[in-house]
């Protein structure tokens, strides 16, 4: 589906750091500021785009400090003894069951994307979440390789977390015919992501699936070159960026809820920031503001 001209919202995963982006979110309800004709979520990114988009503030929060930081979820144990390091289903399926969005406003709201791998191709599939789709694919997005045992499949393929091929689908909604696009990041803008330290090993634990472990150790190369496109974007788009602050200290397994907490302010913060810039309250411009207008 096309959308020239139009005006996108991308949502980066990273786990417990997507604490960032349910802040940045919930500001955005507060204010009713929904000014995006479609949105792409990937992982983490695109459960919190459920809460924005079905218009339920602080559903993303309760769903990364009460659920994410469970034992039901993230559990080091159940993996040394063979089972799910995280279990994404188990978080879905309760996120739904104690923080129940409307889905009515959800599924007639602006159009969510996901982003997905597929196993076979070792490349990103992007779906527009329904309701005959919603629970596999927003399962499929955030079914980290290893650490989810299971191999999601739906509509004729089988796929894992989306961030592994298409961390950042800011090229795909310019694709789309998006030209102004606002990507809220998990990480400071500082961020550049380093080589896979072991490809070999990451070339042996997927060698049954030989595209998929290409993808895995080309996942760097793709996440800057996704990086170099925001920062460099074509003549005929505009790109702007929410990102945390190189203070923050919230990493993918963090579960201190203090440390949470701050991140979500953090979220919160940026959100205000970001309205205030482009209602031009800050009187701020591209020369004091990097991105941020």
């Amino acid at each position: 589906m096309s959308f020239e001209n139009s005006r996108a919202l991308i949502v980066e995963g990273g786990a417990m750091r997507g604490i960032f982006s349910s802040g940045v979110l919930d500001a955005f309800m507060e204010e009713g500021y929904r000014p995006y004709d479609f949105a792409i979520g990937v992982s983490a990114g695109a459960s919190n785009l459920v809460g924005y988009l079905a218009e339920a503030p602080g559903r993303s929060y309760q769903v990364i400090t009460e659920l994410a930081t469970s034992r039901d979820f993230y559990n080091p144990s159940r993996f040394l003894k063979g089972g799910d390091l995280v279990d994404v289903e188990w978080l879905w399926q309760q996120s739904n069951a104690r923080y129940p969005v409307d889905k009515s406003k959800l599924f007639s709201s602006i159009p969510l994307w996901t982003a997905v791998t597929n196993v076979e191709t070792g490349k990103a599939d992007y779906y527009r979440i329904d309701e005959s789709n919603a629970d596999s694919a927003m399962v499929a997005t955030a079914a980290l390789p290893i650490a989810f045992k299971s191999t999601p499949c739906f509509s004729g393929g089988c796929f894992t977390d989306g961030g592994v091929a298409d961390s950042i689908p800011v090229k795909e909604a310019y694709r789309r015919g998006s030209r102004d696009i606002t990507v809220i990041l998990s990480h400071p803008l500082s961020y550049q992501k380093n080589p896979a330290k072991y490809p070999w090993l990451l070339k042996k634990l997927f060698a049954s699936n030989p595209a998929l472990a290409n993808a895995m150790v080309a996942r760097t190369e793709t996440y800057n070159q996704s990086l170099a496109f925001i920062r460099n974007p074509p003549k005929d788009a505009v790109i702007r960026v929410i990102a945390p602050p190189d203070e923050f200290s919230v990493k993918r397994l963090t579960m201190n809820k203090a440390i949470l907490n701050q991140g979500y302010e953090l979220g919160l913060q940026a959100g205000k920031e970001h309205m205030m810039n482009r209602q031009g309250l800050h009187g701020l411009t591209d020369e004091n503001c990097h991105f941020c207008v």
